[in-house]
């Protein structure tokens, strides 16, 4: 029965009052909220508010980490029909200016002093932003400027309210309707200015309820919340999914203390981007590179045996009496101690989603018996299109169409979504709205995709990334850019290749897993510029892509686009630079531009370009970081051809 956040939060009060709902790490100690403070808590921020002037129909922007009173300020703002507008924590001034704009925000809720500070810079350009609420008070005792105030100053005020109109909270909650907006998710902006998502209360339920009843979730899950909350996937896994489940969310004590929480809290349910995946696999990579050579050649040997029946074994499927015996000796010395290194020891299922993700990585996950599965969704869609169910896994699908969802291949290969979790509308947008629902209710996601023989959807790249080289072989940038980052030395890539007679690629590297080698190496570097361009570092490069070369040959119509020149670029592609989305996916059209001078080096033949590029700092400051970047060849291989 679809219902309202508020509600279902009502329903776990009621029924389970006692129940842990949140938790969160405090000066090193964990904190719990039970469902019952949960509503009490909610009940006195939505009051609160209400005393503060906030009605139906206003949009309340949210920043900060991952906290138990910013989930419950979504709820808050939701009880009085009201809107929770989430903004990503690390975003500069200039983006949010544009969220409080676009938004007609009056209200903000701000975790800590620095998206305080963030806020009241705004507010000279935004006046209509009268009322700022923050949570963590260290730093501001003697901030006095008007508006402000903490969430326990909120919630006192709010009971003071509540006992002066006892039943305005509960007529209020009444009136929240299922169709009613329950958040507005701006879009990354890969392609221009981001655009509000409206998303229904019944859409987000409708969806997080279909994924539920997939992977049979239970009020005894745990989850780390620890995601951007302003990203659609954390809306949907600690937001739609905690409430429609009622599971218990954990948020960590900083980002820097996530992966030591995570091993604390032993999370059944798990949920990250392939980029944490990744990160994950890289520290793996770093340890083995210190360990001792008997550890070396144990974790080879078992790592063999995980890759030829691991996945098996997770899905149940038949494996001979010594492989299993193995894999049992191999779980006791090596994927047990690994996953408890990297918190996975209690993990159920465990989803990624957000990119596509390298079918090597994925492997490597579940062959030591991470049930590690894809879902694939977008803003628009409540992140919930496609979701693999257990024992139906594919490495290069993304799984059926979820409960409740209808997919369609359009002629052109787009891929085409209808269903539950479609979204309402854009803010203030009905001409974006209308390109992108056409006229049978489909949503067009962008997405180049096809489906097999058993329903599963493949997802090949971006449409509008999707090209074609010189010669008529068809060019998925991101598919050779996932292959690429498979390596715990390459952090990100850029593929180019579209109308041209070959690929090639602008590298990234780790400087942390890049670091450590050269350490080892007795390589001595003076920072990123410096060690990105040692010709030590140059050849294992070179080595990484012609291994990806030698991938890309075996396999049938992907010979072709193997990489033929590429370049290490001299500085780390960033969010602030505007190089990368705030969630990290590539902004290939402005990379082509800003780094137009090195695409020419690359297709003129050239072995170097010189090369000066403007940087932003953290703290707002502006620099410049120069360079001459050495330009490589990279060994090609024979193309294996159908056999038609």
């Amino acid at each position: 029965m679809t219902t309202t956040f508020p509600s279902l939060l009502q329903k776990h009060a009621s029924e389970r009052p006692t129940a842990p709902a949140l938790r969160e790490k405090e000066y090193g100690i964990w904190q719990t909220w039970s469902w019952q403070r949960a509503l009490e808590d909610v009940r006195a921020m939505a009051c609160g508010l209400a005393a503060l002037g906030f009605t139906a129909g206003q949009n309340l922007a949210i920043v900060g980490d991952n906290r138990p009173y910013l989930y419950l300020m979504f709820i808050a703002a939701q009880s009085l029909r009201g809107v929770p507008v989430p903004m990503y924590q690390d975003a500069v001034v200039a983006e949010m200016a544009f969220v409080l704009e676009d938004a007609e925000v009056h209200f903000a809720y701000a975790e800590n002093q620095e998206q305080v500070d963030k806020m009241l810079e705004l507010r000279e350009s935004a006046p209509d932003l009268r009322h700022i609420i923050y949570d963590d008070p260290r730093g501001l005792r003697n901030y006095s400027q008007p508006g402000l105030i903490s969430v326990q100053e909120l919630m006192a005020l709010g009971r003071q309210h509540d006992e002066a109109h006892p039943q305005q909270f509960d007529q209020l909650l009444a009136q929240v309707q299922p169709d009613d907006v329950s958040v507005i998710l701006y879009t990354s902006g890969t392609t221009g200015r981001p655009k509000g998502v409206c998303q229904t209360h019944e859409a987000f339920i409708g969806a997080a309820e279909g994924g539920v009843l997939i992977d049979g979730l239970t009020t005894k899950e745990d989850v780390l919340s620890y995601l951007p909350p302003a990203w659609a996937g954390d809306f949907f896994f600690s937001m739609a999914q905690w409430l429609a489940a009622g599971f218990t969310i954990n948020c960590p004590e900083s980002a820097d203390t996530v992966n030591i929480d995570m091993r604390e809290i032993g999370p059944t349910y798990y949920f990250a981007p392939p980029r944490v995946f990744e990160g994950m696999l890289t520290s793996v990579a770093i340890r083995m590179e210190d360990a001792a050579r008997f550890k070396q050649w144990m974790h080879r040997r078992f790592m063999d045996v995980a890759r030829r029946v691991g996945s098996d074994i997770l899905d149940g499927k038949p494996v001979g009496l010594g492989d299993k015996l193995l894999y049992g000796l191999g779980n006791l010395l090596v994927y047990g101690p690994l996953k408890n290194a990297m918190g996975l020891s209690r993990i159920r299922v465990a989803y990624t989603a957000g990119a596509a993700i390298g079918p090597d990585l994925f492997r490597f996950f579940r062959s030591i018996g991470v049930n590690l599965k894809q879902l694939y969704g977008q803003t628009e869609t409540c992140a919930y299109v496609c979701l693999q169910k257990n024992g139906q896994v594919k490495l290069n699908s993304v799984g059926q169409a979820a409960p409740g969802i209808e997919l369609k291949i359009a002629d052109n290969g787009e891929v085409l979504v209808k269903g539950v979790s479609i979204l309402k509308e854009y803010y203030k947008r009905p001409d974006a709205t209308a390109e992108v629902i056409d006229e049978n209710g489909y949503f067009k996601t962008g997405d180049a995709g096809m489906l097999d023989s058993d329903g599963h959807l493949i997802i090949i790249d971006r449409a509008k990334d999707v090209g074609k080289l010189a010669g008529g072989a068809m060019f998925a940038p991101n598919y050779i850019e996932n292959k690429l980052k498979f390596f715990p030395q390459i952090k990100e890539a850029v593929c180019f290749g579209h109308d041209r007679d070959q690929v090639c690629a602008f590298l990234n590297i780790d400087f942390e897993a890049v670091g450590n080698w050269a350490e080892r190496q007795g390589l001595p570097y003076a920072g990123y510029v410096d060690l990105a361009g040692k010709p030590e570092v140059l050849k294992m490069m070179q080595d990484c892509v012609e291994q990806v070369n030698a991938d890309l040959a075996s396999e049938e119509g992907m010979g072709d686009t193997q990489v033929a020149r590429f370049l290490v670029l001299h500085k780390e592609l960033d969010p602030d630079d505007d190089e990368l989305t705030r969630t990290r996916k590539v902004r290939r059209g402005f990379i082509a531009d800003k780094y137009g001078v090195l695409i020419d080096a690359l297709y003129s033949g050239r072995s170097e370009q010189f090369i000066e590029t403007a940087v932003k700092f953290e703290d707002g400051r502006t620099g410049k970081v120069a360079a001459t970047v050495t330009i490589l060849d990279a060994k090609t291989f024979p193309s294996v051809r159908s056999a038609a």
